[in-house]
């Protein structure tokens, strides 16, 4: 029996770590192992590979700002090690931790979305010269 899904949105499926194709079942098993297939319409989420998508987005928008509160904080007060182990550390981690699955999920779901796949180079038949002129009329 064939079932026609109605196209879901990543953004609303993938942040909440839902099935990208039925948006019931769980995308993750884990914080961030993913499940092998959904278990409400059985999508086999073998196609996902986000890779390090997910760690390269949280590193670009989240540890860059925690490392310049850090270097703000010690240039600006010249700080202990304790006020950078009170607040530099749980700042970094409250804002590259968490991000990590809705971040994956969105990247699982788009690939889905947008029907991604590997790419492939395709090499074109080169035609023999004689092929392209025209017979003498």
């Amino acid at each position: 029996m064939y079932t026609e899904w109605p196209p879901l949105s990543p953004t609303e499926t993938g942040i909440r770590g839902r099935c990208p194709r039925c948006g019931q079942g769980h995308l993750f098993k884990g914080f961030l192992t993913m499940r092998p297939s959904c278990e409400a319409c059985g999508l086999d989420y073998s196609f996902a590979d986000p890779a390090d998508g997910p760690a390269f987005f949280v590193i670009c928008f989240a540890c860059v700002p925690s490392v310049f509160l850090g270097v703000w904080l010690e240039v600006q007060f010249h700080a202990a090690w304790w006020v950078h182990l009170l607040v530099t550390l749980p700042f970094m981690f409250l804002t590259c931790i968490p991000p990590l699955r809705p971040l994956k999920g969105w990247l699982v779901a788009s690939q889905y979305f947008y029907k991604a796949e590997e790419g492939k180079l395709v090499r074109r038949a080169v035609a023999s010269p004689a092929a392209d002129t025209k017979p003498a009329s």
